[in-house]
């Protein structure tokens, strides 16, 4: 440093003697070499640096002195040219320069089976300039966890790290949570958004739960339908169906079959009793749906007997039909001794139709089904037909007649008016009509079970040659029914 021009700072600390030891603060961490000052007294002291993060204990001189004890204690700056060794280091106290980003504000994990987990990533990625430490990761939910990687960890400068999570639903839902990862970048907290759906597994159920075959003649044979269907939210797949029990048989399904949500597969049992008796089995259907094995009961009788079919009543009345309109009359069919299967139905007179049921339809022994016969004439006048219905019942064929008789069309017609009511609340009027010979016999509703919402009323179902009684009745808004208005009596309809 001889001849240096540059400004030196110095602290002068005169009139201490070396004996005394003091020590010496200083703001900054300063790292002191070989520096001489040309002052006449002090040459060539040489300071081996010592840094404290602010203060700054000199250390002995190169004659064994402490420099704390010299009269003089110098600070040369680090503009000063021609100091030997002479550094400032003030790296330890620059702020963290380190960003942690997230590849994205949120993960959905969508549908998950309830019970099952999924796992998605996330990526991590250091923007700033110094390594960053991630050292937590707190989930609000406890159906989501963090699976990898191991924490602490450390993402260098310009890095990234993989961040995966799991999704574990436990029923069928929405669920969500909040991911919060603490780490020592400037950004100390970064957030994620979690979220999925649990979905029920997929389940079979059987539709009808069990199959009664009732009573089957020995020889013969009866099928009937079975469905299952996945009641879950997820597929299913039919590994095997299998059935068991003597005399019952499996037809129409071949595994595997997939099943997606709501969707059915249906099959059929026959039951072919060999001898008389009671007969039970199952069909086991194996899948890996939560109930991995849906059991299906049967049973059925094996019976010698034949079934018996009848029809009642014996004849079916369905009485007056004005003529270009129907009439309809309900009866049943009858099954005894064993099952009957019905496979047709017909009558000899195109006026009577059969209705009410789905052929084939099968009946156990011992119970009805029941079908309409509808009469529609054309012309005025008495009227039957013959029903006719096909089993394997013995006798196959079962037969029963049906009566009716067209009467002419309206010819005249009763237009009723009258003043609406004065209480409040009124909803509807009913109309009433009686036959009146000497005076107005028992009132019967002719307008139905619906309330007339108007003030008039057009009675069609006159017949000509009779007297009539009319009467009206209001009803309010709570179901209650006024008595008779005033009563038109002795309306008389022309004889034809």
């Amino acid at each position: 440093m001889d001849g240096f021009s540059h400004r030196v700072l110095a602290f002068g600390l005169s009139g201490y003697e070396p004996s005394k030891s003091r020590p010496l603060f200083l703001r900054s961490p300063y790292s002191l070499g070989y520096c001489r000052i040309n002052n006449g007294r002090l040459k060539r002291y040489r300071f081996l640096g010592i840094v404290m993060s602010g203060r700054f204990l000199a250390p002995r001189a190169a004659k064994g002195l402490w420099a704390t004890n010299l009269g003089l204690a110098l600070l040369c700056l680090a503009t000063m040219a021609g100091c030997q060794g002479f550094s400032s280091s003030k790296s330890s106290l620059r702020q963290q320069s380190g960003a942690l980003a997230m590849s994205g504000a949120s993960l959905d994990f969508g549908n998950v089976d309830a019970g099952t987990s999924k796992t998605l990533t996330a990526t991590a990625s250091n923007t700033g300039t110094d390594s960053v430490t991630i050292t937590s990761a707190s989930i609000s939910s406890k159906y989501f966890s963090l699976s990898a990687p191991s924490l602490p960890a450390v993402v260098g400068a310009g890095q990234s790290s993989t961040i995966s999570f799991v999704f574990s639903p436990n029923a069928a839902g929405a669920f969500s949570a909040t991911v919060s990862i603490t780490s020592n970048a400037s950004n100390s907290s970064a957030l994620l958004s979690l979220s999925g759906t649990g979905v029920a597994n997929g389940q079979l159920a059987a539709n009808p739960t069990s199959e009664s075959f009732g009573t089957v003649r020995v020889q013969s044979n009866q099928k009937l339908w079975e469905t299952v269907k996945n009641t879950g939210g997820t597929t299913v797949t039919i590994s095997q169906v299998g059935i068991s029990g003597a005399g019952f048989t499996l037809s129409g399904i071949s595994t595997p079959v997939t099943l997606t949500a709501g969707q059915a597969a249906s099959f059929s049992v026959t039951f072919a009793p060999q001898s008389a008796g009671s007969a039970s089995g199952s069909v086991t259907v194996s899948s890996n749906g939560s109930n991995p094995t849906l059991t299906i009961p049967l049973s059925g009788t094996g019976a010698t007997a034949a079934g018996q079919l009848t029809a009642t009543p014996a004849p079916i009345a369905v009485g007056n039909v004005v003529a270009g309109t129907s009439g309809t009359v309900s009866g049943s069919l009858n099954a005894s001794g064993s099952n009957v299967t019905v496979t047709a139905a017909s009558t000899n007179n195109s006026r009577f139709t059969i209705s009410g049921f789905s052929l084939p339809v099968i009946i156990p022994s011992g119970q009805s089904a029941a079908f309409k016969v509808t009469f529609s004439p054309q012309v005025a006048g008495a009227d039957g037909a013959t029903l006719t219905f096909t089993s394997n019942a013995q006798p196959s064929t079962t037969t029963d007649t049906a009566t009716g008789t067209g009467t002419p069309g309206h010819t005249h017609t009763v237009t009723l008016s009258w003043s609406a009511s004065t209480s409040p609340n009124i909803s509807g009027y009913n109309v009433y009509r009686a036959v009146y010979v000497s005076s107005c016999g028992a009132y019967s509703k002719i307008n139905g079970s619906a309330l007339d919402t108007v003030t008039t009323y057009s009675d069609f179902s006159v017949i000509d040659g009779t007297n009539y009684c009319y009467a009206t009745t209001a009803v309010n808004s709570s179901n209650e029914e006024s008595g008779y208005s005033n009563i038109v009596s002795d309306v008389r309809i022309p004889a034809p």
